[in-house]
């Protein structure tokens, strides 16, 4: 239950999906029921049929920005910058023109301090720091860096989907690996349970009264860094900055005392519930850092369903959703995902756990 090697399994590369199903409520939906271990099919627009009038669901609202950085050292070297750090600093940006954060930096030699990086021509860096690949940058520039990095950033996809930047991607992934309900910009990977949900398919579920309501975390780079610790109960998962509105506690708290179900779109959705619910599952308004790791032996207090994708073997991911619905009985879904030609991952199918 707290080995690693517990979330192993084996998942053919062709199943690693690189790009998402033309319409994104056409994906196939596994239903996993908690208790009986009963498993069923369906298309992801079937949801309509799976929830009922009074449902709530809760649904992460950040959205991605382009923080990947392409550019040029100062001996002429290539060099790419993934902003790690994006979260409340846009504002300090238009009012200093310049800004310090952390990076991911790639290039053939580490950069020394002091060296100057070159982004596009309008978008300048020193590096300040940094090893070990995360180096802390300031960057200058003039005029808005929210409007710089749209202009000269790339969407910051997982290592896993593979884009050359030569030949035609088979998506837009500025728009695919956006939710259609995206506001608070911060992310620098997407929350993709949320994926699946076109304006279309969230009219239906308003008309038929299932409430929707937004939280939001930014989800950070740790989200695809692998647990490395033999007994996961060693491991320290990374950190990101949430927000819980007055508002949305508000409707949370008034479903929870009418028995209604509250129903977590992603796990990042689950996490923030789940780190700022009392033990009687309400939960407080708030904003700051999410550092909560969930694994097997974890008490759900918030939630009493979730909507979620396959997910890497060993990762916080997979230990979250094992933990709501029982490792043997995950990973048992997941090999009849495997058979039955399942898509996995970001741009992936979808399982509702009941």
């Amino acid at each position: 239950m707290y080995s690693l090697e517990d979330y192993n399994y084996s998942l053919p590369e062709e199943l690693i999906a690189q790009a998402p199903v033309s319409s994104r409520d056409e994906s196939r939906l596994m239903v996993l029921e908690r208790k009986s271990q009963r498993i069923s099919h369906y298309c992801f627009a079937d949801i309509v049929r799976l929830l009922s009038p009074g449902d709530l669901l809760v649904v992460n609202n950040t959205r991605v920005v382009p923080a990947r950085l392409t550019g040029t050292k100062e001996t002429g070297g290539r060099v790419e910058a993934l902003l790690l750090s994006y979260p409340g600093q846009a504002a300090e940006s238009r009012r200093t023109g310049n800004l310090t954060c952390e990076c991911l930096v790639k290039a053939s030699k580490p950069p020394r301090p002091g060296s100057k990086l070159d982004f596009n021509g309008d978008l300048h860096a020193v590096v300040l720091g940094g090893a070990h690949g995360v180096y802390k940058l300031e960057f200058r520039f003039e005029g808005d860096f929210d409007t710089l990095i749209e202009r000269v950033g790339r969407i910051p996809l997982p290592p896993y989907i593979k884009r050359d930047g030569t030949s035609p991607a088979p998506c837009d992934d500025r728009v695919c690996y956006q939710t259609v309900y995206a506001e608070k910009k911060g992310a620098v990977a997407a929350p993709t349970a949320g994926l699946h949900f076109s304006d279309g398919l969230l009219k239906k579920l308003a008309k038929m009264d299932v409430e929707i309501v937004p939280i939001t975390l930014h989800v950070g780079y740790g989200t695809f860094l692998p647990v490395r610790a033999p007994d996961i109960r060693d491991h320290q998962i990374h950190s990101e900055a949430y927000e819980l509105t007055e508002e949305t506690a508000a409707v949370i708290n008034k479903a929870k005392d009418e028995g209604r179900r509250i129903i977590g779109v992603g796990t990042t959705t689950v996490r923030v519930l789940e780190f700022a619910s009392d033990p009687a599952g309400h939960v407080r308004a708030g904003s700051g850092e999410c550092d909560l790791f969930i694994y097997s032996g974890f008490e759900f207090r918030a939630i009493d369903a979730l909507i979620t994708n396959f997910h890497l073997p060993e990762s916080s991911l997979l230990m979250l959703v094992a933990a709501f619905a029982g490792r043997d009985s995950i990973l048992n879904a997941y090999q009849e995902a495997v058979r039955r030609k399942y898509r996995f991952y970001s741009y992936g199918d979808a399982m509702l756990i009941f």
